[in-house]
């Protein structure tokens, strides 16, 4: 059944492609233009201005890199710090991992809600999926051993 806007639900439009690309013209015309988007305006990221159009191509923005063309040795850091190997599987990490997130992230522009994943969530999303200790990398100050 049509809706107000006359945009079909797919299951009972056989024609779901130019359902979906009316309900990509309709999402884009309420996207409101003084709302800009200026960091990720600048980014390689879909942008709402492209939203419905099918002359772009899917797929990755680059070729994946081969692991030969990669840098073998790490960027230097500056003399406090140093890289370390974060263990995510260790309790004392993963606290620190947490109160690095927690105290000095945010997920807004007026710096009102912060990231507030807990500890379980963490190690289950940094834990490389293959066992092994070159999976995740942070560094820290050598002289306080913090993150």
């Amino acid at each position: 059944m049509a809706d107000g806007n006359n945009v079909s639900s797919t299951s009972e439009n056989p024609n779901s492609d130019e359902s979906e690309r009316s309900i990509d013209a309709i999402a884009q015309q309420k996207v409101q233009v003084s709302k800009r988007h200026k960091f990720w305006e600048t980014q390689p990221v879909g942008q709402f201005k492209d939203l419905g159009n099918p002359s772009l191509p899917e797929g990755p923005i680059e070729p994946p890199t081969p692991l030969s063309e990669v840098k073998q040795e790490p960027y230097n850091l500056p003399v406090p710090y140093e890289w370390i190997t974060c263990d995510m599987d260790t309790e004392e990490m993963c606290s620190e991992v947490y109160n690095l997130l927690a105290n000095n992230y945010v997920e807004d522009d007026e710096n009102m809600f912060r990231f507030n994943y807990s500890k379980d969530f963490l190690q289950w999303a940094l834990r490389p999926r293959v066992i092994t200790q070159v999976g995740i990398l942070g560094f820290e100050s050598k002289l306080r051993k913090s993150l």
